[in-house]
């Protein structure tokens, strides 16, 4: 043969994304064992809680972003519509079908300019100041846009990227490809997982000793995995340190509905405050900025549909000249996934026939998702040697886990780190899958693991996870 492992790009070697890594093989194997013998193990299902997948688990699609996509799919049904489709879904599809023409034709590279006026719209009326269409690209989720960025600031390999540790593997594996250095910061743990400026500066001096020349500075919030969430000043401070240390700032913030105090009213965007500060200091408009969003995360959860945007301010005109040439070369965003984005970002009103359903079904998730969210938190609180911090934010728990001596032997004879075993013991007893901290970094002598909390189940779900845990603990003990 002539390609074989040893012949690819050894980047691609290093790269890792625990998300669906060996636990998450492990559990479609199981799945796999179910159907053919619902009786093969002593559960009979498996929970995929290791990934942000809401509609793999109970959620449900959103009536008038499944009914306007229905529509410009296949355009025939306009002609004799059906009393299924409320008048304002019919309006809506009618303008995109004329701006678009056919969901199956390449758009324009960026995306269509009439979803990116949306798009603009949006986060004008959000941070109340005003948004450029052209510096808007609409993206296959937040993923393919993270990509863009990273390959273009991987200059050289000295080339360093800031990500916050715990981090969404992504990053790490994204570096790993495009062959920057990764710098973590750890996030503040005992704090609720803040992000502390002093441990960031910390990173970068190490860094800069090392050769490294750092270039991007990664913020998640709310976070992934740790449901932390920036306020005002926190975010200041962070553009402040950018501004000082000529850093391009990119702000993951595509959970930005799921906070749970009131929801979407205590978000705070980057840009809101980067246009804050370049109102105060005009030479914070230097101070490049790109801010994610995505049609997956949220109450929509259309994973699968692939639909996002990115938007990049404070940046030379001839580097958003060679990002269109990279968007470029990929041709457009799916097209779908842009109709989605656009429902997204220009939702029912009050007043329209379809807000009524709309509101219900966005309240009820964002409730849902609350309701399970604390009762895990608590949950996990009860259980011996484990710590949870109280999420605020976005689809997931992070877990400190403190486990007995002879599972850390346990571990190492399967040549397993001790999370790792623990969440693969949990699988094969349960049928739970989660993901081990180490997949997401962590500070040295602890260990975690990610669990989303999108899965129903209620106290059934809860008490797998005590009853596992009791049993882990007395049998290793």
């Amino acid at each position: 043969m002539a390609l074989t492992k040893a012949a690819i790009n050894p980047r691609i070697l290093r790269a890792k994304y625990a998300v669906r890594g060996p636990l998450a093989l492990k559990a479609e194997e199981i799945k796999k064992d179910l159907q053919k013998d619902p009786n093969s193990h002593n559960f009979k299902s498996v929970t995929f809680l290791n990934i942000g997948n809401p509609q793999q688990l109970d959620q449900k699609p959103l009536t008038f972003v499944r009914q306007v996509v229905s529509l410009v799919q296949y355009p025939e049904l306009l002609k004799s519509p059906s009393p299924l489709f409320p008048k304002d879904t019919l309006n809506r599809a009618r303008t995109l079908l004329q701006h678009i023409g056919s969901v199956g034709a390449y758009s324009h590279s960026k995306g269509i300019p009439y979803i990116r006026e949306k798009v603009a719209e949006f986060i004008s009326k959000r941070d109340g100041f005003p948004a450029d269409p052209e510096h808007i690209f609409l993206s296959a989720g937040a993923s393919s846009a993270v990509s863009k960025i990273m390959s273009m600031v991987a200059a050289n390999s000295n080339v360093g990227v800031l990500v916050p540790v715990p981090q969404y593997p992504l990053y790490s594996a994204s570096s790993a490809l495009t062959g920057s250095n990764f710098i973590g910061y750890y996030l503040d743990e005992k704090a609720g997982w803040a992000t502390n400026v002093e441990a960031i500066k910390k990173s970068l001096a190490d860094a800069r000793k090392n050769g490294v020349d750092p270039k991007l500075l990664v913020v998640i919030s709310p976070g992934n995995p740790t449901g932390s969430v920036l306020r005002d000043e926190e975010i200041r401070n962070i553009l402040r340190l950018a501004k000082e240390e000529n850093l391009t700032v990119v702000a993951d913030e595509v959970y930005q509905t799921n906070i749970f105090k009131s929801h979407a009213s205590d978000f705070v965007s980057f840009k809101r405050v980067w246009s804050e500060l370049c109102a105060e200091d005009s030479s914070f408009q230097n101070v490049g900025l790109v801010s994610l969003h995505s049609t997956s995360k949220g109450f929509f959860g259309e994973c699968g549909q692939r639909g996002g945007y990115m938007e990049v301010v404070g940046m030379d005109p001839e580097v958003l000249d060679e990002l269109y040439k990279m968007a470029s070369i990929e041709l457009c965003p799916t097209v779908t996934g842009q109709v989605i984005t656009e429902t997204m970002v220009n939702p029912p009103k009050a007043g329209d026939e379809s807000y009524e359903v709309y509101a219900k079904e966005r309240d009820a998730i964002l409730s849902t998702l609350r309701e399970r969210a604390m009762q895990l938190y608590e949950t996990f609180n009860k259980m011996e040697g484990v710590e949870c911090q109280k999420p605020q934010g976005a689809m997931y728990l992070f877990p400190r886990i403190t486990v007995p001596a002879k599972a850390v032997e346990q571990a190492a004879k399967e040549n397993l780190a001790p999370d790792a075993f623990y969440a693969m013991e949990l699988l094969k007893n349960t049928g739970i899958c989660v993901v081990p901290g180490s997949g997401f970094g962590q500070e040295e002598n602890t260990l975690h693991f990610r669990t989303t909390f999108l899965a129903p189940g209620g106290e059934d779900l809860s008490n797998a996870f005590v009853n596992f845990h009791k049993e882990f603990m007395r049998k290793y003990s």
